[in-house]
């Protein structure tokens, strides 16, 4: 009876969060919100967060975001790395301006629903008049002579195609550089990251780089947490800022060892990573889990395990855990504080 009370009420609370994220997050009044609401659910915000963050990125207004958000809300809850993002760069391969393609997409958001291998390609490369074959197998072909395995070479064609689209100069210099870099050809990264430098200019690789020196990374540490997560070159400058500033002065991690786990660089810090280490940070105070937890486990760990690892155990001894966890009440509500090493 316990659980089945706890999972209702889990289940009320991720419908009123999943309004109030509609509503603060994507601009739809709070009568739409509730309607889309019935539609789908947002158990944290990590997943939209991520993808309205991919999506402004590629130049889609908050209106652009509103109107996905009122006809297509699943697409919130897509993988942006995996879904979202081949079918966003191959559209900008093909020469789409990105204020047309956030109009296009934003008024037909199915098409980004639709099959990238099956759908899109054929369709556009048949509108546009591309030769795939004399623009993609002489790539594929040259790849396949560096060792890249035929299952990479799968994934590639399938979620980065605008990386074999590039012109056969720019195509050849990024994979030299990569190399230089010294990624083995055999490994998955070497897609990732190779598709990473196909997106960024020189001058953005630069500012990118000098952005985290500011925080206390040497060109190594850079180096290191690019080959290790390919995205952390994508994030914002005002986010690396803030989630560096937590992780380093609040929380006691030093610089370089963010480098080694960049991934928690690409959680929010509102409602992932300041959420959970107050979890922590409070069962930790209550001597109800040991002092000697490590930072990057608490955060990489999927919400589920969290929640049932340190938040759902634990609800009988601290009734405001849930409310901690969920970003509704901070340490400080609680009359607590972060101290410097609070979490190792």
């Amino acid at each position: 009876m316990l659980c089945n009370r706890v999972q209702l009420r889990r289940t009320a609370e991720e419908q009123s969060f999943t309004v109030s994220y509609l509503v603060s997050s994507c601009g739809l009044s709070p009568e739409a919100a509730l309607c889309v609401s019935q539609k789908v659910n947002f158990p944290s915000a990590d997943r939209p967060d991520s993808i309205l963050t991919l999506l402004r990125s590629y130049g889609f207004t908050d209106t652009h975001i509103s109107k996905i958000a009122k006809t297509r809300p699943n697409l919130l809850l897509s993988d942006p790395i995996n879904t979202l993002l081949p079918k966003l760069e191959f559209f900008h391969s093909i020469g789409i301006p990105p204020a047309d393609l956030a109009k296009t997409l934003s008024s037909n958001p199915a098409l980004l629903g639709s099959s990238l291998k099956n759908q899109l390609i054929p369709t556009t490369s048949w509108i546009f008049g591309i030769n795939l074959e004399k623009k993609i197998v002489p790539k594929i072909a040259a790849l396949i002579e560096l060792g890249v395995p035929a299952s990479n070479l799968s994934l590639l064609v399938t979620l980065h195609p605008y990386v074999l689209l590039q012109s056969r100069n720019k195509f050849d210099r990024t994979v030299k550089e990569v190399l230089g870099m010294g990624v083995n050809p055999c490994k998955s990264t070497f897609i990732c990251i190779l598709q990473m430098m196909i997106r960024m200019s020189k001058s953005s690789w630069e500012n990118k780089m000098e952005v985290y020196r500011k925080c206390g990374w040497s060109e190594a540490d850079f180096h290191l947490a690019f080959k290790k997560q390919p995205l952390c070159v994508g994030i914002s400058e005002k986010k690396i800022m803030s989630v560096m500033d937590f992780l380093v002065n609040e929380i006691g991690w030093k610089p370089t060892a963010v480098a080694r786990v960049p991934s928690v660089l690409l959680y929010s810090l509102k409602k992932r990573t300041i959420p959970r280490c107050s979890v922590i940070k409070i069962l930790i105070l209550e001597g109800l889990v040991e002092t000697n937890m490590c930072v990057s486990t608490v955060l990489t760990m999927s919400n589920k395990d969290f929640l049932d690892k340190y938040v759902t155990k634990y609800e009988e001894d601290v009734p405001q855990l849930l409310n901690v966890f969920n970003g509704k009440v901070s340490l400080a509500e609680l009359g607590y504080k972060f101290e410097e090493t609070c979490v190792v």
